[in-house]
């Protein structure tokens, strides 16, 4: 019996427990099977060779009498999510536990569920007709898109015993269909092979790393291939993740970066202000254009750019109206030589002589 176990100073780490356990088969059980299960699962996932956990650990662990464990483990096997595999000259319950991928098993499920039979994917394919048996696993929805998106990066149809191979990754190297779409396109895009079994060797390079899932691929390849590792944290910034990285937009990428200068922290700064409907390679390409013509060479030099420019110094004043000049501003008027008393009096003798002349005409 083995389990393996991470020694550090504090446990601070974390476990993920895939959600089908949750909602399908921890409502099955009773609290004592779930928690053997949860601790069994978490030794497992630690993977530390240099310290062997077996039942009686578990047993200690959960202060419940060994007995209750073997039971758990009986339980469990006969839902068909863990196996026992006995141990070399070992017998009783010195045994070695396989937790079995959740994800995998459903897929499988749903594939038997339209050959309406219950033998394997692959041993189904080899008992019946090749054609038939590609029919009845298109049906399955995440199979049936992993096709379309592998004869798109591969620019051709895949022939049948060419699915036939791709089918048998799934159970051969506990693969998802998401993690082998990935892997033709780092095959094809990136390494530029279009060959079944060159995209197999990677698989099977990830299976023995004990990468099989995409988000640890591509952490991975943060130091393994560093410019794939940004085209994909670009691609996923803008949502496009779900489809192969197309030549021109890879092309695109490798000039902001070798041309332009820019680090991944800036293009991603860019990606996040394309909030158009459907983002896309050619308006990042457009804001990075810009940036790089305005001078723009890291994050901090953003900010510049989005402040108002202020003149140093400089003292805002109200700005008047311009009066408008015209050529009667310069007519000098006939009473601007006349005094305030000259003007009256003239005014009181044009009246007496007015009132003189009206008074003659009566």
């Amino acid at each position: 019996m083995s389990f393996f176990l991470e020694t550090t100073d504090m446990d601070l780490g974390d476990t993920p427990i895939e959600n089908i356990f949750i909602n399908d088969f921890m409502p099955m059980a009773n609290g004592t099977y779930v928690k053997v299960y949860l601790l069994g699962y978490k030794y497992a996932y630690d993977r530390d060779s240099k310290i062997e956990v077996n039942n009686e650990t578990i047993a200690k662990h959960l202060n419940i009498p060994l007995e209750d464990v073997l039971r758990a483990w009986d339980f469990w096997e006969s839902k068909g999510i863990i196996e026992k595999i006995p141990m070399d000259n070992e017998k009783g319950h010195n045994y070695r536990v396989k937790f079995l991928s959740l994800k995998q098993l459903y897929i499988k499920n749903n594939i038997k569920l339209f050959m309406k039979e219950e033998n394997h994917l692959v041993e189904k394919i080899s008992s019946k007709n090749i054609a038939e048996e590609l029919i009845e696993a298109n049906k399955v929805p995440e199979i049936n898109n992993m096709f379309n998106k592998i004869n798109h990066i591969m620019r051709r149809q895949t022939v049948p015993t060419e699915k036939q191979k791709i089918l048998s990754w799934i159970t051969d190297y506990n693969m998802n269909p998401d993690v082998i779409e990935l892997a033709f396109s780092y095959g094809v895009d990136r390494k530029g092979v279009r060959s079944i079994a060159y995209v197999e060797a990677i698989i099977r390079n990830w299976y023995d790393q004990g990468l099989t899932n995409k988000e640890a691929i591509i952490e991975y390849m943060k130091e393994k291939d560093e410019r794939y590792y940004i085209y994909q944290r670009i691609m996923k910034s803008l949502g496009l993740d779900k489809r192969p990285i197309k030549e021109a937009e890879s092309k695109t990428i490798d000039k902001w970066i070798d041309e332009y200068g820019f680090g991944l922290d800036l293009i991603l700064q860019a990606c996040e202000r394309d909030k158009n409907p459907t983002p896309s390679i050619n308006y990042v390409n457009a804001i990075l254009k810009s940036w790089y013509g305005k001078g723009i060479r890291k994050v901090e030099d953003i900010e510049l750019l989005d402040k108002p420019k202020e003149r140093e110094g400089a003292v805002k004043s109200p700005i008047k109206k311009a009066r408008t000049v015209t050529r009667f501003h310069n007519f000098q008027q006939r009473t601007d030589k006349y005094t305030s008393d000259q003007l009256e009096e003239i005014a009181r003798r044009k009246r007496e002589a007015y009132s003189q002349r009206t008074k003659g005409e009566m």
